[in-house]
C-alpha cells in the first residue's frame, strides 16, 4: 500500500476545491475533489456559490496547502485576483492557488502573472491533476 502524499514538513496535503461565484455547475469540481482524496490527499470542499473571503477563510482555518478553483462562468480573472488579493491581505500568499473550467487559453497566461500557479483545462486528465499538486507541494519522493 502507498503512504499518502505529504509536505516537505510530513503533514498529509491539503486542498481547499471551491466554486468561487454565482456559477452553479461543480461536477467537475467534485470529480477533481474526489481524484485528489483518492490519491491520499486530504480535500475540503466548499460547495457552491462561495465568496472569495469565504474561500480564503475555509483555506486558513483548514491550515489548506493549496487552493483549486473551478470556475465556468467567465469570471475567472475577477475570481481569481479576488482569492489572490484575499490570500495577501490575510497574510496567506503561501497558499498555492490553481484553478480549472472554461477558461480561453489567452486568458491563462494574465492569471499566471497576477499569480495563479497553473491552469486545467477540459480534457485535463484527472491523474495529470493529481500528480501536479504532488510535485507542487509535496516533499520529494
Amino acid at each position: 500500500m502507498t503512504s499518502a502524499p505529504r509536505t516537505a514538513s510530513g503533514s498529509p496535503i491539503r486542498v481547499v476545491v471551491a466554486k468561487p461565484g454565482l456559477d452553479g455547475h461543480d461536477r467537475g469540481a467534485k470529480v477533481v475533489a474526489r481524484a485528489l482524496r483518492d490519491a491520499g490527499i486530504e480535500v475540503v470542499y466548499t460547495g457552491l456559490h462561495q465568496t472569495p473571503e469565504q474561500i480564503v477563510e475555509t483555506a486558513i482555518q483548514e491550515d489548506a496547502d493549496i487552493v483549486g478553483l473551478s470556475v465556468l462562468s467567465g469570471a475567472h480573472l475577477t475570481l481569481f485576483q479576488a482569492v489572490l488579493d484575499q490570500l495577501a491581505a490575510h497574510d496567506a500568499s503561501d497558499i498555492v492557488v490553481f484553478g480549472g473550467g472554461i477558461i480561453p487559453d489567452g486568458d491563462i497566461p494574465a492569471l499566471e502573472a497576477m499569480g495563479v500557479a497553473k491552469i486545467f483545462t477540459p480534457g485535463t486528465t484527472t491523474q495529470s491533476i493529481v500528480d501536479w499538486v504532488v510535485s507542487r507541494v509535496g516533499a520529494p519522493a
